[in-house]
């Protein structure tokens, strides 16, 4: 089992993938703040000075509109659906930049050459043969 294991660790998928989730960790972490920090008050500016992180809908009486969202929680249960939006938002921004990474690497990517087609096996050349001597022995 053990051989088995540093087999496993030993391919380069597995390298490549940790790679992978290493770099995208980091990523995500960049469109977070991207989208936290420069995307969404512009656009929460845009629709009336909202700010996208506090907003919420409240599941309880005993929440009032217009607190904080922090301030909101230590009074009762809500919705908070405006981290919800900025989440959906930052998930977007990365897939739409995964797709355009994946698209140009296939393209860069050039299609395996295909192999020659093999020529006729001996046997299909003796029978070929053998074919031919006996049509000349008929004629």
């Amino acid at each position: 089992m053990l051989k088995e294991f540093k087999e496993f660790i030993a391919r380069g998928n597995v390298v490549d993938l940790a790679v992978a989730v290493v770099i995208g960790a980091a990523f995500a972490k960049i469109v977070t703040s991207f989208v936290d920090g420069i995307l969404m008050p512009p656009i929460g500016m845009l629709l009336g000075s909202v700010d996208f992180a506090n907003l919420y809908y409240p599941l309880s009486s005993k929440v009032a509109a217009g607190l904080t969202l922090v301030e909101a929680r230590k009074l009762g249960p809500v919705l908070a659906y405006g981290q919800f939006l900025s989440d959906v938002i930052s998930f977007l921004i990365v897939a739409s930049v995964v797709f355009l990474m994946v698209k140009a690497i296939n393209r860069v990517k050039r299609p395996a050459e295909e192999p020659a087609p093999a020529g006729p096996s001996n046997d299909e050349i003796l029978l070929t043969e053998i074919r031919d001597l006996l049509k000349a022995g008929k004629s």
